[in-house]
This record gives C-alpha cells, structure tokens and sequence, in this order.
C-alpha cells in the first residue's frame, strides 16, 4: 500500500490525533501518499439541524491552511493532499459546491451515510432494516452522485444496512455494481470496517464486485493515528481482496476541477 485517500482530522467530532502524527505514522508505514478527507461542513438549509459528524463551515479555512502548510513542510518526504468526504445531498448539493469553491479542494470521496438529504429524515442508511424503498434511494444518490463525475471514489459503498427481501438486497447492491462500473468509479475496501468487524465491506457484496469487475480501492478511513496504514487491518484488508481475486488500485488521479466543473 503505498497511497491512502481517506483520513480524518479531530474537526469532524469523532477522530483524534494531530494531523502531524498522521503524517509521520504514514511516513514510518511507508506511504508515498495521503490524503486527508474529513466529513464535508454542510449547509443545511436551517439553524435547528447540524450534524454531529462533520466539521462546521468556519472550520474549514484552518483545515485547509493546517494541511497546506503541512504539506510544504513535509514535501520531501510524503506527498499531501487536501480532500473532503462529502455526502451527496440532492437539494443541498449545489449550495455546497458553490460554497467549496472559495476553497482549493484537491479531490472528494464519496461517503453516503444518509438517505434524503440528513436534515429532512434523519434516515441513517444502515438502520434502514427492511426498507426496499430506502435501499433503492441509497443506491440512486450513490449513482446520481457518481455520475457528477467529481467524485475520486466511492467509500464504503455497502454501508446501507438491509436487512429485507435477499432478492430486493441482490437487485439493488448489483445495480450499484454495474452503475458503479459504467460510470468508472472504484469502490474501496474500507478499512475501518475491517479493523471494526462491522458489516461492511460485504463478502456478499464484494462477491457481486468481483463478478462485474468493479476497480477497488484500499482506504484506510483513519479516525485515529494508529488507523494509518495499520499492518494488522493491512494484512486483513490484503486477506479480504485475495478472496475474491481483486488487485486493489494503488494510487488514482484526481478529476479535473472536482469542484468548480
């Protein structure tokens, strides 16, 4: 593993660590790459909701100027890049490019926790139990999201718990497959999942992955320092993709503008 796309900083709430101790765990592990891709601030369209997940908006300035000067001090030895993780928000979506693009946002993943638009539902795509109606939306926001073409990956694609119909299950998770491949998006392996033994990444999921011929990514969805390029969830990680035959990507180039396109 030589590059990872996908670290958290402490802003978004739930991750620890100094984003220097990122940077120099990733450089003692071997990493030629890492970006940094904490959860996008969001606009939403009233006071009464924000998220307790993400960064706010005033926050975003410092990040982008503490990974800057970082990254010129760090130059010689690890390349940095600066990105976001951001949720595919239908009706706040535009509103928020506009809003990143005072900002030199290298790339965006895309991680959807959400179905609708978070503030309108409060609808966490893996408490959605037996929903078909939620798992097809999850599936359409994913698609329509990747579909922009600013987005560098797809995180943790099967994060949407469903817990229904198995025919329903197979229908949607392999149209998000081959939608997934149409477009040319990979999907990651995620790591923090791995490390967490949750429910994803989906050996069922994965066994549909292989079967379309999706790209994979590693990520190692760092909240906390020792997250970075971890052996033990590396080896894991390695475990998982040789089941199912996948040479995981190395590195990716990012799209053109990802923000103001």
């Amino acid at each position: 593993m030589i590059a990872n796309y996908h670290s958290h900083t402490h802003r978004c709430h739930h991750a620890t660590g100094t984003e220097r101790e990122y940077i120099e765990t990733a450089i003692a592990r071997g990493l030629k790459i890492l970006g940094f891709s904490d959860h996008t601030p969001m606009i939403f369209p009233t006071d009464e909701y924000y998220s307790d997940f993400r960064m706010h908006p005033e926050q975003l300035e410092d990040y982008v100027r503490t990974l800057s000067d970082l990254r010129d001090e760090y130059k010689n030895d690890i390349e940095i890049h600066i990105g976001l993780e951001v949720e595919y928000y239908p009706a706040l979506f535009n509103r928020l490019m506009e809003f990143l693009s005072d900002y030199p946002i290298e790339y965006m993943i895309l991680g959807q926790h959400f179905v609708d638009n978070e503030y309108d539902t409060h609808f966490h795509s893996s408490h959605i139990k037996d929903r078909a109606d939620c798992l097809t939306k999850y599936v359409d926001q994913l698609l329509e999201a990747a579909a922009t073409g600013r987005f560098l990956y797809m995180a943790h694609p099967d994060l949407c718990r469903y817990t229904g119909d198995p025919d329903i299950w197979e229908k949607e998770y392999r149209r998000l497959a081959e939608g997934a491949k149409k477009i040319g998006i990979p999907l990651e392996i995620n790591f923090l999942g791995l490390r967490d033994n949750r429910h994803y990444p989906s050996e069922r999921f994965n066994q549909i992955v292989a079967e379309v011929g999706n790209p994979v990514i590693f990520g190692c969805d760092a909240h906390q320092v020792d997250a970075v390029a971890n052996p033990d969830t590396l080896k894991k990680a390695e475990e998982f993709a040789a089941r199912f035959g996948f040479t995981p990507l190395e590195t990716l180039p990012f799209p053109e503008n990802p923000i103001k396109r």
